[in-house]
């Protein structure tokens, strides 16, 4: 079904916790108001918070169609598909790699996605079972690392790069989550989590610094709400920096070669 699908974008981060699924929501959301197609797809199937982040009912089932293939939900004018659809938010996926595996390959390929510009990937943290899953049975057109400048996000945010790299998918570039936060009461900014390692990460591996976020309360706020920042304040700042990361992404998926292996004969 992804035959109708021109883009497949992964999101993803070494490690959990700075903000990926925040940014997938956010970034796809800011395509869609450049007039793309985009759809996202939550492929963390023991986590799976996009349903949350959308506003998508906890009720809320995807209808079938010919009894096999799942339609996929509307949110925000985005097209989404999620585990959260399929199970209560109170249902712990117990499952061993190859059970989550297959899930992951259902709600993908199984999935009646419309045409899109986009489909955004936000991928569980790590790089197991469902980042080999998708290298093997999907041409993704690229990749998004989303970090923290905190050295230890760092660390494993390369381990992110190096894994794309080895099955042969391009990064296009680096979001760096949370690099300044400014005090609500007196003004004063400072970097939490130390400062210039998204960009430090980008120029090791010759790649873009696609954006940097600040540390809000209200990302977080909108967010949980299920309102994220781009649709609650679409002339705010936050929405503006989602904006140029998307525009970054853009000009970076232009001049991003996915490399195939290529078989080669010869008469000796």
């Amino acid at each position: 079904m992804l035959e109708s699908v021109k883009h497949v974008i992964a999101v993803a981060s070494g490690k959990g916790g700075v903000g990926k699924s925040t940014v997938t929501a956010n970034l796809a959301l800011a395509m869609s108001q450049k007039g793309f197609k985009v759809g996202v797809l939550d492929a963390d199937i023991y986590g799976p918070s996009q349903a949350l982040m959308l506003g998508v009912s906890d009720d809320v089932r995807p209808q079938m169609k010919d009894g096999t293939t799942f339609l996929p939900v509307e949110a925000h004018g985005l097209h989404t598909m999620s585990m959260a659809y399929l199970v209560t938010e109170k249902t712990p996926m117990v499952w061993r790699g190859p059970m989550v595996s297959g899930a992951f390959q259902q709600i993908l390929t199984q999935t009646d996605w419309p045409d899109l510009d986009y489909l955004f990937i936000d991928m569980p943290p790590g790089t197991g079972d469902i980042q080999l899953t998708l290298s093997q049975k999907v041409k993704v057109a690229g990749a998004v690392i989303v970090t923290t400048p905190q050295d230890i996000a760092l660390l494993d945010a390369k381990k992110g790069v190096e894994m794309f790299r080895k099955v042969k998918i391009p990064v296009l570039g680096v979001v760096e989550n949370m690099s300044l936060h400014t005090c609500s009461n007196c003004g004063h900014s400072e970097p939490v989590f130390g400062e210039g390692g998204g960009d430090r990460i980008a120029r090791e591996y010759d790649t873009a610094l696609l954006g940097q976020l600040p540390l809000a309360l209200k990302v977080r706020e909108q967010a949980d709400s299920g309102v994220p920042s781009v649709i609650a304040e679409p002339d705010g700042d936050i929405a503006g920096f989602f904006s140029q990361i998307a525009d970054n992404m853009n000009e970076q998926l232009e001049g991003a070669v996915q490399v195939a292996p290529t078989i080669s004969f010869s008469d000796d």
